[in-house]
């Protein structure tokens, strides 16, 4: 046997055992990826829109509390489309989801969303609006009622100041039509309204997905119709109140002396107009305690998927959605007016001196 031969064996074995070696890692490497994606919590995350300033911070601040708890988060947003919303429901079950997180864009027809999951034994968390007539197994919401009844002591307050006596023109500016949350915003200005008799309630508007342009042209409207003769316009968001100071500004009435104008969210450019004197009131809606509560649950259901509601949910109370009652966490809400941005949303962090009032 020659020398070239032996050496040739040799380098024939030697490259069998490499691919062997590497066929050995691949599968190894294989196993590994199967188990880690195995032992992955993935939590699915739908917003309605991110048309208003606050969801950048509520989409934010879920993902970082969620990942650094150890879940993924597959985010998306519906642009208040509930069509496209189901579509992405579709496609997150499909993509193996253990848990969804939804804000509905229609409350009353998200109900089969949550079906949809319940399908696939996927529990859903609902997130800051209240779907209706529909199986949800748990609710995380910011304070919704107390939204109004902030916004209706604020009014009152200012009647009474600007024009010695509870009387005057309101209108009511509302979100989606038949939105839960947006009609629940409302019932604490209604009832105000039906205490003070001289308290007139000129108009009750819904606006197809929370448009500011549309509370704009309505505002704009009532503003012709009533001769500028309005005291207050209250609105169930920020946006929906931009849009109306909008109105007013073109008419010379954007200011606390002239018009009284309510929004909920507290964002930054209407935060703005109140440190300016022209908008009145904003309710913060601090969204720390919504987010972080939210993952903090979805991540729990992730990871004890067969653990009851009730054992892992402590500190909800039951709200009926029309389907039945729904264990629901509820997070305060915070008024904030020109004297009281400094001690609120700025000493709270969520917006600085600098944003507000510009270059100290």
């Amino acid at each position: 046997m020659s020398w070239g031969y032996v050496m040739k064996y040799y380098n024939v074995c030697l490259t069998k055992m490499a691919i062997t070696i590497v066929i050995s890692a691949t599968f190894l490497l294989g196993l590994a990826i199967i188990r880690a994606q195995a032992e992955e919590l993935r939590i699915g995350f739908i917003l309605k829109t991110m048309q208003e300033e606050r969801y950048r911070t509520d989409k934010a601040l879920f993902i970082a509390r969620a990942e650094a708890k150890g879940a993924t988060i597959l985010f998306n947003s519906s642009g208040n489309d509930e069509l496209t919303q189901l579509r992405q429901v579709e496609q997150l079950l499909d993509e193996g989801i253990e848990v969804l997180v939804l804000q509905p864009v229609n409350t009353g027809t998200a109900g089969s969303l949550v079906k949809l999951a319940h399908a696939r034994g996927i529990r859903v968390v609902g997130y800051d609006s209240m779907l209706q007539n529909g199986p949800l197994d748990v609710m995380v919401m910011q304070d919704s009622w107390a939204v109004g009844r902030l916004q209706a002591k604020a009014l009152e307050k200012w009647l009474q100041d600007k024009k010695g006596k509870v009387a005057g023109k309101i209108a009511l500016i509302m979100g989606q039509p038949g939105d839960a949350n947006a009609e629940a915003m409302s019932v604490g200005v209604l009832e105000f309204i039906k205490k003070n008799q001289d308290v007139q309630l000129v108009a009750k508007r819904s606006h197809m997905a929370w448009s500011p342009d549309l509370s704009r042209e309505t505002a704009e409207n009532l503003l012709v119709k009533h001769n500028n003769e309005i005291d207050a316009f209250v609105c169930n968001n920020s946006g929906l109140a931009f849009g109306v100071m909008s109105a007013l500004r073109e008419e010379g009435m954007d200011s606390i002396d002239k018009v009284f104008v309510a929004g909920s969210d507290a964002d930054l450019r209407n935060l703005r107009l109140i440190a300016q004197g022209k908008q009145a009131f904003e309710v913060w809606k601090n969204i720390k305690p919504l987010a972080y509560r939210a993952a903090d649950i979805a991540v729990a259901l992730a990871n004890e998927p067969g653990k009851p509601i009730e054992e892992i949910v402590n500190d909800s109370s039951p709200v009926n959605n029309g389907f039945g009652m729904i264990p629901t966490v509820i997070t305060p809400v915070v008024g904030v007016e020109r004297q009281t941005i400094d001690s609120t949303v700025i000493a709270k962090g969520h917006v600085t001196r600098e944003e507000v009032y510009g270059k100290l």
